[in-house]
This record gives C-alpha cells, structure tokens and sequence, in this order.
C-alpha cells in the first residue's frame, strides 16, 4: 500500500484540513461505461440547466476555505484557483463537464456536487510514499498534458510529492502527466479534501465516490487525514 501522510508542518498550519484517501486496487475502467457515474454526471448538467442547482462558487465557504488557504501559502486564488473552484466554473460557463475516462469523471463529479477538491494518481507511476508538504522550491513538476514542461513550485507553495518529484501543486490545483489517471489505471489513490472539518459532506462525498468506484474494482478501502 503506497502510504499518504500530511506534514506535520502543514497541518499545523491547517488545522482544520481533513483528506479521505481512497485506495482502489483492480480498477476496469477500460472495459466500458460505468452506468452510474455517467447518471452522476447528467444529473448534476440537467439541474444547471433547469435552474435547481448551481456549482458553488468563491462566497460559498466551501470555496472561501480554500481561497484563504491559497493566500496563506503565497497563491493568488484567482489566478491559480483551488481545483473543486475551477471545476464549478468550468461547469457553469459551459453547461457540461468534460468525460475524460470513468475514474476521473468519477470523482468529478463528486467534487462538483459537494464543493470538495478531488484528485487521483496511478500508483503504477507513483515512486514510494506520497507526502502533502510545504515545497522548498527545487522540486520538479511536470503539469498534466505537457510532458515536456519542468516547473519549479515557488518556496512554501504546498504540494503533494513522491521520491520523483512534485505530482500536484498548489495543493490541489494542478496534477502531474506522470502519475495521471488513464482508463487503463489498475490501482489509483483517490484524495477528497477540505479547509472545514470534520464536516459531514465530507463523509456523504466519500460513500458517494466508494459507491462509484467499488462496482468497477475489485477492492476499495478508505483513510482519513488530517
């Protein structure tokens, strides 16, 4: 098992950040349609569309949360936005989230619904353990989709990392192209993460995303944080 664990610098610094870690090992999201993450996803459209539902947004404190945390750490959460953040805009502007494969759509579409940042990687490409730590600004990153970029983290930006480098920066902002999620991802850690507490969407986000996940895997366990 790949093991997760919080600085303890950071959770210091954020007392009240609590992550679910899903681990699910055996996943089939190349053998066709998950049924019920497709319904998840048209569900969460069609309430846009008629008015009954919104994504939330920056004055949600859900989202506030978030954005003070982005300002404690030196990031400006209006140009680079907390990822749950992103995500509601993305869906509000368009009317629609993207289907990228079954996992990520997933838990899109969980973070979507409950205002939570989500986010995942494919333990065949993470090297060693995975730390969530204040960056000294050496670290490299490689963003998702541009696998010949090299960034650096500014010094103090919190980021998830293995022996290998940097896998998301600013927390939650952006996932790294070595460790993304394809359909042919077997076993992949999934994080739900908020500024809030034991708060109890929380909980009601992580059965959510378990029961998306669990009949399309042959095992599911799950980890608190924080």
């Amino acid at each position: 098992m790949t093991d997760l664990h919080l600085h303890p610098a950071v959770a210091a610094a954020f007392p009240a950040a609590r992550i679910v870690v899903l681990t699910a090992r055996g996943v089939r999201g190349a053998t066709g349609p998950w049924p019920a993450t497709e319904a998840a996803l048209a569900r969460l459209e069609a309430e846009l569309a008629d008015g009954s539902w919104h994504p939330a947004d920056e004055h949600d404190p859900r989202i506030a949360a978030w954005h003070a945390a982005y300002r404690a750490f030196g990031t400006n959460p209006r140009r680079v936005r907390p990822s749950a953040d992103a995500l509601g805009r993305r869906l509000a502007k368009q009317g629609a989230l993207p289907r990228i494969n079954p996992a990520v759509d997933s838990y899109n579409a969980v973070s979507v619904r409950h205002a939570l940042p989500a986010g995942a990687f494919d333990l065949a490409a993470v090297d060693g353990p995975v730390e969530i730590r204040f960056a000294e600004g050496t670290e490299r990153f490689t963003p998702l989709g541009e696998p010949d970029t090299v960034e650096h983290p500014k010094p103090g930006e919190v980021v998830y990392t293995d022996a290998t480098g940097v896998l998301t920066r600013h927390w939650n902002h952006r996932d790294a192209h070595r460790t993304r999620v394809t359909e042919h991802a077997t076993d992949v850690l999934f994080v739900l993460e908020t500024m809030d507490g034991d708060v109890p969407e929380l909980a009601a986000a992580t059965e959510e995303l378990r029961a998306l996940l669990t009949p399309h895997s042959e095992s599911v366990t799950v980890r608190h944080l924080g």
